[in-house]
């Protein structure tokens, strides 16, 4: 009878109803758009490092776990390498480069990428989908992620020209895509991975300073011996070399400059949002309870029970609340699916999961007030005869 009852009123006062039902689909649209951008810069900040073949990264200490600071050289690598414990050691270099799109390279528009350098076979290489590893140190093949190929339209075999600045001059380079591999973005841009001696030679530099001196990267990839105890290694490679801050992954991309700030700005947001609906619903269920309140005196004087009232506001609540997500939800799939790829927008199923769970708590949170109020309504004063 309680839900007869409710969704009987639902469908009666069906505009006014839908009203607070497309706010409520509003707040999850804004809420799920959050998540999804949350988890999109995220992922495009951290992609490659999470997805590294190794569990440990070793920094230059001193640098604050800065790809872009710190310097880790051959001897470093050498020392790293001895530890006990440690199966294979990657050194991996960061730049940035260009590719120009079009047949004319010097007036085309430019698309940045992440040139990263790797050490064949060895912890930092990706393994790829299509097409076939790196071989050599000093060739001029690479591999390129799924970014690169979507916005350029290149598969394996093809020729990628890059463009990097090496002094006061622009220099551009012919390589080979002998492979591609997932998305691994770095810092928003797609990547493009160089043999490390290759990408030695063709980083951004000084002029004075290519092919001088050891050969450096920015940090070391430590992939470690089976059943090793992860923070026992860490503290043992700081303890046996010097001038090094080892660390796992995700310590390592939380500390990328402006990711912890990035993603507590955006919860914040999202915790507001959320906030905001349990008002809204709120407010608008005690609106309504406080215009039924001569009705609700008259069925409680024809017998209905306290529990009849209250399951039945409580159906409302819940059906309306519902109905607004699932719009809302709908609606953010479709919004979502429509971004281009280079927008850092991407909503996993996880995320989604946890906001729609959230959001379907906004209308019993906020209508428990209206609820309550009900079951404390006494018929004659309801109806207007007690003295």
């Amino acid at each position: 009878m309680a839900v007869y009852l409710a969704l009987k009123e639902v469908w009666r006062s069906r505009g006014r109803f839908l009203l607070i039902a497309m706010i409520v689909a509003l707040i999850t649209t804004l809420v799920l758009f959050i998540a999804a951008l949350s988890e999109g810069l995220a992922s495009a900040n951290r992609e490659y490092i999470e997805k590294l073949n190794g569990e440990l990264l070793v920094f230059q200490s001193g640098t604050e776990l800065s790809t872009t600071a710190s310097r880790i050289g051959r001897s470093r690598i050498a020392e790293l390498r001895r530890v006990e414990g440690v199966a294979e050691v990657g050194q991996v270099g960061f730049a940035t480069a260009k590719i120009p799109q079009g047949e004319d390279a010097a007036g085309a528009d430019e698309v940045d990428v992440a040139l990263i350098g790797v050490e064949p076979g060895l912890p930092g290489e990706p393994e790829v989908i299509e097409g076939s590893q790196l071989l050599r140190d000093r060739s001029n093949d690479v591999i390129v992620d799924t970014g690169v190929t979507q916005r350029l339209g290149l598969g394996v075999g093809d020729t990628l020209r890059i463009k990097v600045t090496q002094g006061t001059e622009e220099e551009f380079y012919d390589l080979t895509i002998a492979g591609v591999t997932d998305r691994r973005q770095y810092f928003f841009q797609p990547a493009v991975f160089a043999p490390l001696l290759t990408w030695d030679k063709i980083k951004p530099q000084g002029t004075e300073n290519i092919g001088q001196g050891e050969l450096v990267s920015n940090i070391a990839v430590v992939r470690l011996q089976e059943g090793a105890d992860l923070p026992a290694m860490a503290g043992k490679i700081e303890q046996e070399v010097d001038k090094v801050d080892a660390v796992d992954r995700r310590t390592a991309w939380e500390a990328i400059p402006g990711y912890a700030a990035q993603q507590s700005t955006l919860d914040t947001q999202r915790y507001f949002t959320f906030f905001i609906g349990i008002l809204v619903v709120g407010g608008f269920f005690q609106i309504q309870t406080l215009q039924k309140v001569a009705q609700i005196g008259m069925l409680k004087a024809v017998g209905a029970s306290n529990f009849t009232v209250g399951l039945a506001a409580i159906t409302q609540i819940v059906t309306t609340n519902a109905i607004g997500v699932l719009i809302g939800a709908a609606g953010t799939i479709l919004l979502v699916s429509n971004f281009p790829e280079n927008i850092p927008i991407m909503l996993t199923g996880q995320a989604a999961l946890m906001a729609v769970v959230s959001l379907m708590l906004i209308g019993p949170l906020g209508g428990v007030v209206s609820v309550f109020a009900l079951l404390r309504i006494e018929p004659l004063t309801a109806l207007g005869l007690a003295q």
